[in-house]
């Protein structure tokens, strides 16, 4: 035997299984904002076909659950596999901490999600809003090339600013180029004009450019794209808002302050903006406008979903794609008289996720697993046949993908001074000063009552549940 016939074996052996090892490309999508309110997730009232559309094909999740209520440390853990308890009291620059290590040549820090999928041959591209700051940038308009949220992740990490002129000016941006400032934050708005009247008609436009390059290129792709709506404040053209002018929207359950201690807030982020002295907490016709805006900012994105899985097809990469639809917390909507995210309640924290993979069978059936971000990592990995790494603190879905009635696991959720665990009956929360909560999911009132008092042993079990899963000592307290 020739030593070219040889040559051709071995490149057909290692050579040949590491292309077919990693011949499926990745898409994720990010959606800002986004509370499980689809129509494919029960919300009949939403306009949301092409994100339907892809859950009637992919495995879509009603219990994922995020792993914190807020845009820094939820994609921290999404894109790290990763809880980032270390970085809880660094809000939304826990991804920025980090990246501190990363540059530090005696510090030792894990490579996140794009960056073990670009160490394995993979071409990485980030469009949008994907890490906390739209393009992954730091500096006082985000767009400091020298300051990368995340140092060695990317091939190209993309912003299209348009007429918004920065990162920061788009990413809060109200129509046609107007940047929020203090006297210019109008809650809601409905402008005549086309999808590229806010920024992320141009966000999914740069990421269909970059769906058609990436096809031609000679290495399997993962790619993301971030959407910023329905992120506050709830904008879009008009045409979206006219979907729900006649449309019956039901009003929140449990509207009202949970008694005792919670981690209620008084929806700070939303109450900074332009109300014109309304106040939706005791204003039933103003809290149904806005519900309706944020419908429309919904079916806004849903549009955009829809023109970049239809880029797959028409390039033929949906053939070998597998696509994540990933919103990265929940919102209230006047659920516990909160508007915004923020806290550990489950309008918080619950999300829609959907995985979709050209050779999935079961399609279209929905998993009622409970299941949470950090566990997106390792599934991509099996799903594409990489090693899962050891860091990663989440269990692949692979299990969940070929069998939607596979069981679940708990999921672990944070802000800086609590942290929770939801099983499948029970909401378990510690506060760092002792506090406890806990909520029967079996029972009608749900989150609106405690029952900690009176269950001792319940307690104590999901604090050591919580304990084993996160190794988080210095917020258990076995004493109380």
């Amino acid at each position: 035997m020739s030593k070219y016939v040889i040559a051709a074996f071995i490149f057909w052996v290692y050579g040949g299984a590491m292309s077919f090892a990693q011949d499926k490309n990745v898409l994720i999508i990010f959606i800002d904002d986004l509370r499980p309110e689809l129509n494919s997730f029960g919300a009949n009232y939403i306009h949301s076909p092409n994100i339907d559309s892809l859950n009637a094909r992919g495995r879509g999740f009603s219990r994922h659950y995020v792993n914190a209520p807020s845009c820094g440390p939820s994609r921290y853990a999404f894109l790290t596999g990763q809880y980032g308890l270390e970085y809880r009291g660094e809000s939304n620059q826990s991804l920025f901490k980090r990246a501190e290590g990363v540059n530090d040549e005696n510090v030792s820090i894990a490579p996140s999600m794009p960056e073990w999928f670009r160490n394995n041959g993979y071409a990485t591209v980030s469009v949008g809003k994907v890490s906390h700051h739209p393009g992954g940038r730091g500096g006082d308009n985000w767009n400091d090339s020298n300051i990368s949220e995340m140092p060695n992740a990317w091939d190209k990490h993309i912003m299209p600013v348009a007429e918004w002129e920065s990162p920061k000016g788009a990413m809060h941006g109200l129509a046609n180029g107007k940047v929020r400032t203090p006297d210019n934050r109008d809650i809601i708005e409905a402008v005549v004009g086309n999808d590229k009247s806010y920024p992320d008609g141009h966000i999914a436009e740069e990421g269909l450019r970059q769906i058609d390059a990436l096809v031609k290129g000679d290495k399997p792709f993962f790619l993301a794209i971030g959407l910023i709506k329905p992120h506050l404040p709830f904008g879009v053209p008009k045409k979206y808002f006219d979907l729900y002018e006649n449309v019956e929207i039901p009003p929140a359950l449990h509207p009202e302050k949970p008694k005792g201690r919670t981690t209620w807030h008084g929806s700070g982020e939303f109450m900074n903006y332009n109300r014109w002295g309304k106040d939706p907490r005791n204003d039933k016709d103003f809290a149904l406008k806005l519900k309706k805006y944020y419908a429309a900012c919904v079916s806004y994105a849903d549009k955009h979903v829809g023109d970049i899985i239809q880029k797959l097809k028409e390039t033929g990469a949906d053939k070998n794609t597998i696509v994540v639809l990933w919103g990265d917390h929940g919102w209230h909507l006047g659920e516990h008289s909160i508007w915004g995210k923020h806290s550990l309640f489950e309008e918080s924290l619950r999300s829609p996720l959907i995985i979709y993979d050209p050779t999935m069978q079961n399609r279209g059936e929905m998993s009622d697993a409970i299941v949470e971000s950090v566990d997106v990592f390792p599934t991509l990995c099996d799903m594409t046949s990489l090693s899962i790494p050891s860091f990663t603190e989440g269990i692949s879905l692979k299990p969940l993908i070929e069998n939607p009635d596979t069981t679940g696991h708990e999921a672990v959720a944070y802000i800086s001074n609590a942290t929770t665990i939801r099983t499948d009956q029970y909401r378990f929360t510690q506060h760092k000063d002792g506090a406890v909560e806990l909520y029967d999911h079996q029972n009608p009132l749900g989150e609106q009552l405690n029952i900690a008092e009176h269950n001792p042993k319940i307690v104590q079990e999901l604090r050591t549940l919580l304990l084993s899963k996160t190794a988080d000592k210095a917020f258990i307290y076995s004493n109380k």
